[in-house]
């Protein structure tokens, strides 16, 4: 949809009606969103488009009006130049007017939802916010699907799914990654005496390495970046006694409060039986250890406003609980 910007903007940037015809209303969007953000990325994120394709739009719309908009810096939040500001308010006026047109919530009501998510934010993260998304939007449909996280992804380039909620982003330059929210990762162990006291006593998970291990499978997310943190930290996997390999957080909670072994999973899939006393944690170090759980889909798709509306809701959701 190309737009004109009013007669006063138009004539302080010097421009002429065929050279009106060349912006549209995705340029204004990215430069709106970056001057608000004050960073290309969260524009980007905000929009749901690439980093380069947000530069991209403002470098269009910058030739188009012949003049810089934004004082780039690598070390200082993005600012407006003087005619970036003059701008601005005549492209968020256009915006805002071109919003009246539509109702985003009435068209956002409808349609089928289909998810792919791995085994902690299926579980534990994904059920509660659902339901709400749900009381908000009574027309949507939910199709959940759950795998580790190489098999989410899967889902994803098969179209199975076309919203993934990962532990992990295994490739960048086909799909489109989200931070959602961090999950801390923590060493669990059985609730015996023995480990009630090294818990008093102030160790670490990192510090409980001679234990027998149960350990997830090589899909999964959470053991990837477990081996990642065991190699940041310099800590040798052989010096590890694995004693089994399962896919099912829930046999791993099972064997680790039997005595079976000590294993590294995700604090929201652990905490209810943490606070009944049932099973300890152990964060890994003094700061803790953290992954992202991320929201992921293919950069080919376009999202449909359902869809939007959706990822907007988990964000906004769970920025409220911290």
């Amino acid at each position: 949809m190309m737009t004109e910007l009013p007669d006063a903007r138009r004539h302080k940037t010097g421009l002429r009606g065929k050279d009106m015809l060349k912006i549209n209303l995705k340029q204004l969007e990215a430069f709106t969103a970056t001057a608000e953000y004050g960073s290309f990325t969260r524009a980007a994120e905000e929009l749901y488009l690439t980093q380069s394709t947000v530069s991209a739009h403002i470098l269009a719309l910058e030739e188009t009006l012949g003049v810089q908009l934004i004082l780039r810096g690598a070390r200082r939040k993005l600012t407006l130049t003087e005619e970036g500001r003059r701008v601005y308010g005549a492209a968020r006026d256009i915006l805002d007017r071109c919003r009246l047109l539509q109702d985003p919530e009435s068209t956002a009501q409808g349609g089928e939802l289909s998810v792919g998510a791995s085994t902690a934010p299926a579980q534990y993260l994904l059920p509660g916010l659902l339901s709400g998304f749900f009381q908000r939007y009574g027309d949507s449909r939910f199709l959940l699907r759950r795998g580790d996280s190489a098999q989410v992804h899967s889902l994803l380039t098969q179209g199975e799914v076309r919203i993934g909620v990962v532990g992990g982003a295994l490739d960048r330059r086909m799909f489109t990654y989200q931070t959602l929210c961090d999950d801390r990762l923590v060493l669990v162990t059985a609730a015996t005496e023995r480990f009630r006291a090294l818990k008093v006593q102030g160790l670490y998970g990192r510090d409980l390495l001679d234990e027998p291990f149960i350990v997830r499978e090589e899909t999964s997310g959470t053991r990837r970046v477990t081996e990642e943190y065991w190699k940041k930290h310099g800590i040798s996997q052989d010096r590890m006694r694995v004693v089994a390999c399962m896919d099912n957080p829930e046999a791993i909670r099972r064997s680790v409060a039997e005595g079976m072994g000590v294993s590294v999973m995700s604090e929201l899939s652990v905490r209810e039986e943490a606070n009944a006393g049932k099973l300890l944690t152990f964060d890994l170090d003094e700061s803790g250890f953290f992954r992202r759980i991320y929201l992921v889909w293919r950069k080919d798709v376009s999202l449909t406003r359902m869809e939007q509306a959706f990822v907007t809701y988990l964000r906004s959701e769970l920025k409220k609980k911290g």
